[in-house]
C-alpha cells in the first residue's frame, strides 16, 4: 500500500540519507559499511512507531493491520532493543532520545562527562563544555577535532579568572598544546601527522579536566577572598 513515503521506499530511503542501496536491509546489510549502518539504524528510529489501534488478520500468517500508531513509544522501544546490542558493538556506543548514535564514555571518563559545571555562565562556559562533550561522542573525526577546538575557546575565556590560580608557566602550557597540534590555530610549524585517534582524545579529556580544576580552583580563590575580606561597617 502505498503511504507518505510513496511506493518506492528505496527512493525514500535515499532522499533521506543521500545513499543508494541500502534498501531492503535483509539483502544489503552485507554490504554495509560501518556509517551505512549507523545511519540505518538512526533511519528506523525516527520512523518507528508501535501500533496501538489494528486488527488480526489470519490469512497466510499476515499479521496485525493498524490503523492508528505512537511513534513516542516506538521509537523508545526500538532505543531499548538496539542499545543493548550497540554497547557491545566496537568501543560501545547508544542511540540517544534524540535518535543519534553516540560513543559510550570510557568507564574511567565517564564521571567526568557527567559531573556538574559549577560556573555562573551559561553561554560561554557552561552550555559551550555540554555542546563539546556532544560533538566528542559523535562519529565524525571533524567533530572531535571540534570538540577540542571548543573547550580550548573555554579554557580562553576562563583565562584573565586563570590567571589567579596558576603559574605563569603553567597558563602557558595549556594554550601551547592547542597552537602545537594545529587545533586554535593555522601555522606552519604545527604538528598535524599526529595519530587522531589517540591524540584528540588525550587533548579532549585533558582540557576537560583542566577546565574542571581551574573552575573549581577560581571558585575556592573567590571563596577564600570573600571570607577574609573585612566586614563592612554598617
Amino acid at each position: 500500500m502505498e503511504g507518505k513515503a510513496g511506493k518506492d521506499i528505496n527512493l525514500f530511503v535515499f532522499r533521506k540519507l543521500r545513499t543508494m542501496e541500502l534498501w531492503p536491509v535483509w539483502d544489503k546489510l552485507g554490504a554495509y559499511s560501518e556509517d551505512d549502518l549507523f545511519d540505518m539504524i538512526e533511519f528506523l528510529h525516527d520512523h518507528a512507531s508501535k501500533g496501538i489501534d489494528g486488527e488480526y488478520h489470519q490469512y497466510n500468517q499476515c499479521g496485525w493491520h493498524y490503523t492508528k500508531f505512537d511513534p513516542r513509544a516506538g521509537r523508545e522501544i526500538f532505543r531499548q532493543e538496539m542499545n543493548d546490542i550497540l554497547a557491545d558493538y566496537g568501543r560501545g556506543f547508544e542511540l540517544s532520545t534524540n535518535g543519534e548514535i553516540l560513543a559510550l564514555a570510557e568507564d574511567e571518563f565517564a564521571p567526568m562527562l557527567s559531573a556538574e559545571i559549577p560556573h555562573p555562565d551559561s553561554t560561554n562556559v557552561r552550555d559551550r563544555i555540554e555542546a563539546a562533550k556532544l560533538k566528542y561522542r559523535r562519529r565524525a573525526l571533524a567533530e572531535r577535532k571540534d570538540a577540542v577546538r571548543d573547550l580550548a575557546d573555554v579554557l580562553e575565556f576562563l583565562r584573565t579568572e586563570a590567571k589567579s590560580v596558576l603559574n605563569s608557566k603553567d597558563e602557558a602550557d595549556l594554550f601551547q598544546l592547542a597552537n602545537n597540534f594545529g587545533i586554535r590555530h593555522h601555522r606552519k610549524d604545527q604538528k598535524t601527522d599526529y595519530d587522531s585517534s589517540i591524540w584528540l582524545s588525550w587533548m579532549f579529556y585533558y582540557y576537560l579536566a583542566t577546565i574542571h580544576a581551574c573552575i573549581r580552583l577560581i571558585a575556592k580563590s573567590k571563596a577564600v577572598e570573600a571570607s577574609t575580606a573585612p566586614a563592612r561597617k554598617p
